[in-house]
């Protein structure tokens, strides 16, 4: 394949982490990896397979309860109900999500040459999006627990964010949503407590999500190189408050009630749990340490992921 390099003075630019890579380059071993790593959820998985007695829909130490005080007087019946309910509301912000993300890359990519790799590795990356969306809807059926939508306020602001977002900032909020899921997911498909149907999923997912974040952190470095300054401080306020957004939005305080749990109790709590908070922070790790390394991590943007909880 012949790959059309970048102008040349766009090349050879670095930043904290070493020279940046060619756009087209990266974009074309991208695009080799997906025609060679890509799955169709609807023939890949059994959706017919009926749900596994005993087993989780979200590995027990994941659920946000985890070892608090309420959930030692749970029963496991009722704990793993709870867990059932987080994966549909984890799925169900996943497709919210996804959804913002094909917005944002069809933005990026639209005064964009439609010849180059990197626009057709950015349709490739919708492409994905769409069949993680529709799986994860799948999932949530398979599982018979509700949506669970995020509240009107973050709809609402998640408009303003797809007509107003900076480049840079599209990616690094791309960056939040992808890491930190993936993060649980890698430790959820290999983990034979939890359904199978659960673990396929996760398991396509963390296999395409790994090309997406690539692409993301790629771009991200580049136009935190290349942009204004305006822009790039934009982006460290825009992207902090994202992550105290994404936080609050994780998992919806709905699903306590919704397994017979008092509500206001079980936000206390989980507020509360220092195992929470490690899953987070440490979930969270490696976006936060490569988001300090190129510069995104300062001033009133870093206060902001200080608050959402995501920051050590």
């Amino acid at each position: 394949m012949t790959t059309v390099t970048e102008d040349a003075s766009l090349q050879g630019l670095r930043d904290a982490l070493g020279l940046l890579k060619d756009r087209e380059q990266v974009a074309v071993r991208l695009l080799e990896s997906s025609a060679k790593h890509s799955f169709d959820p609807d023939r890949e998985l059994d959706w017919d397979a009926p749900v596994e007695e005993g087993k989780w829909f979200w590995p027990p130490e994941l659920v946000s309860l985890y070892g608090t005080p309420l959930w030692e007087k749970m029963s496991e019946e009722q704990r793993m109900d709870l867990a059932r309910h987080e994966a549909a509301s984890l799925a169900s912000l996943g497709i919210w999500f996804e959804i913002i993300l094909m917005q944002l890359l069809v933005r990026h990519i639209y005064d964009k040459s439609v010849t180059s790799a990197h626009v057709r590795y950015a349709l490739t990356e919708i492409a994905d999006e769409c069949r993680h969306s529709m799986m994860f809807a799948r999932m949530i059926q398979k599982g018979g627990a509700p949506t669970y939508p995020v509240t009107r306020l973050n709809h609402n602001l998640a408009r303003i964010l797809k007509t107003v977002s900076t480049t840079p900032g599209s990616f690094a909020c791309t960056l939040l949503g992808e890491e930190i899921l993936d993060w649980m997911q890698r430790l959820t498909f290999p983990d034979e407590r939890v359904q199978t149907i659960v673990r396929g999923v996760t398991r396509i997912h963390v296999v395409e999500e790994a090309r997406h974040v690539r692409y993301a952190r790629e771009e991200l470095r580049r136009q935190m190189v290349t942009a204004p300054r305006w822009e790039r401080e934009l982006t460290r306020l825009s992207c902090g408050e994202a992550a105290r957004v994404f936080s609050l939005a994780f998992v919806n305080p709905k699903v306590y009630s919704d397994v017979g749990l008092d509500r206001r109790e079980a936000v206390a709590q989980v507020k509360a749990s220092g195992h929470r908070r490690e899953v987070m922070q440490t979930g969270a790790k490696r976006l936060t340490d490569f988001l300090d390394d190129i510069g995104v991590m300062r001033g009133a943007g870093r206060r902001l992921w200080r608050s959402s909880g995501l920051l050590a």
